[in-house]
């Protein structure tokens, strides 16, 4: 079942009324790349992008069209690692938040 507009829109309000809510998510997103579910990351990413900067100044930054960036966040979209690092970079200035890697664990 597809998501209702009400819900997307009651994520973006949430994003930009709450930053640790939007941390969260920014955090989230990177967490699931790494392990391995990158389809839900990218949905979290592009509500993330709606909410804290909007896909036109994303293009801005990252030098890109917004349609690629559409079609980058969208759940067949196939983003390159550098478009994520520089996706990624943005949201985290638009953010004001630091993200760093801890070390692995082996088990």
């Amino acid at each position: 079942m597809p998501l209702t507009r009400d819900f997307k829109e009651t994520i973006i309000a949430r994003i930009q009324a709450d930053p640790a809510f939007a941390r969260g998510l920014l955090d989230e997103a990177a967490t699931l790349f790494l392990n391995g579910d990158p389809e839900t990351a990218k949905l979290i990413l592009r509500d993330l992008v709606n909410g804290a900067l909007g896909f036109e100044q994303l293009a801005l930054e990252v030098d890109k069209p917004p349609k690629s960036l559409h079609r980058m966040l969208s759940p067949s979209g196939n983003p390159t690692m550098n478009n994520l690092a520089a996706i990624f970079a943005a949201l985290k200035n638009a953010l004001r938040v630091e993200m760093e890697a801890h070390g692995v664990t082996v088990g």
